[in-house]
């Protein structure tokens, strides 16, 4: 029969035995879908600050119950409100429905048309299917999804610009949402898809630079928006107009539990005027693979001085289209990018591209293919 000391021992070998196949596990499942496990590491976040605040709705309404008991001992009532929600909106004037304007005149920016809150059809459809719909309803939407109304002068010209590689199942759900939404506030808008064609990492910021040059080329358009494929936005009421850039859009994501991640969060659905991004030097084009190109763009607007707006209340709500396939690889080198993003604000942008794109004009969007290689941003030292 084992000693017992020699039973303890063996015990402790098999613990850190069994630890050392759990951490290798782990090693590679973080090595082999990054982006996943980044991905839920958000979540995981998100979710924590979920419960914190809502712990701290729960203390609140204690507090309230032991003080107005208190109160009630003696008669009278606790005069204080302790309603402490930090994210109801305040109430924005909305035009009446039977608010009419001449053709002549500049478009509002708050519509009646504008009801607030959308329901989300998530179930895929064939981007046909969304074509004659959207078409039945209005006949003057132009190819390359440009548009503009005809009942009032658009305020704003806005593109759209969405980076894609293999997600064909999303753009109908993002169009059969998206358009109608700013059909209803009466924005000249145009869809750009830009479309990574090479086998190297996606490189989000790259294709955002390729769609704003080359939008450009077509219209001198106001702004600009960089909007995620999967990015469903839940309210008509955000605008995307250009007053008041630059702007947050996406400010709280189901997959995130509806919380900002951090306060310099600035991803999914963003947007700049058409100055602004020149200002800035647009994105920087290093960052291959998921993550960090955001921060570096926050960044950038910062050092320009602009401050970021982000919708009130729960106006930014977005819905992300569940992925059926492995995501993008993750950015391993944003971090040391990231430090030095001051010094290579100036060198590494708009100013240091060149590509060579395919241009297609489709019924609901331009569609701009780029081969994309490390060699078509050259950066000198610094």
């Amino acid at each position: 029969m084992m000693p017992p000391h020699m039973r303890f021992r063996r015990r402790s070998f098999l613990g850190l035995l069994f630890l050392f196949s759990l951490s290798t596990s782990a090693l590679y499942f973080i090595y082999s879908a990054p982006g996943i496990v980044n991905e839920y590491l958000f979540m995981v976040q998100a979710r924590g600050m979920r419960i914190r605040q809502n712990m701290r709705n729960i203390g609140a309404q204690v507090l309230e119950q032991v003080v107005r008991s208190a109160y009630n001992i003696n008669g009278t009532d606790y005069p204080y409100d302790f309603n402490l929600s930090e994210t109801a909106a305040p109430p924005t004037p909305y035009l009446p429905a039977g608010f009419t304007y001449l053709p002549t005149d500049i478009c509002p920016e708050r519509l009646p048309t504008m009801k607030g809150r959308l329901e989300v059809n998530m179930s895929e459809i064939a981007l046909e299917e969304v074509e004659r719909g959207l078409r039945q309803v209005d006949p003057s939407l132009g190819l390359g999804g440009h548009w503009k109304p005809q009942d009032c002068i658009p305020r704003w010209k806005v593109a759209i610009l969405v980076p894609f590689r293999n997600r064909h199942e999303h753009l109908p759900i993002l169009f059969r949402h998206l358009i109608p939404a700013l059909q209803r506030q009466r924005l000249e808008f145009g869809f750009y898809v830009v479309e990574q064609a090479s086998d190297e990492p996606f490189n989000r910021a790259m294709l955002f630079n390729v769609g704003f040059k080359e939008a450009m080329k077509d219209l001198h358009w106001d702004c600009v928006i960089f909007h995620d494929v999967d990015h469903i936005l839940e309210n008509d009421r955000n605008y995307y107009g250009c007053s008041e850039m630059p702007r947050h859009f996406a400010v709280k994501l189901n997959k995130y539990s509806y919380m900002l991640p951090y306060d310099e969060f600035f991803g999914g659905v963003s947007g700049l005027t058409s100055e602004q991004f020149q200002k800035i030097n647009g994105f920087p084009n290093a960052f291959w693979g998921w993550g960090g190109e955001d921060d570096d763009l926050w960044n950038r607007v910062q050092y320009a001085g602009y401050t970021v707006s982000r919708p009130p209340g729960d106006i930014g709500r977005y819905m992300s289209i569940p992925h059926h396939h492995r995501g993008e690889v993750q950015f391993l080198g944003r971090y040391t990018l990231l430090r030095h993003s001051k010094e290579r604000q100036r060198l590494d942008g708009l100013n240091n591209l060149r590509y060579s794109p395919q241009v297609s004009r489709r019924s609901l969007y331009t569609n701009i293919s780029v081969a994309l290689s490390r060699d078509l941003a050259p950066i000198a030292d610094y």
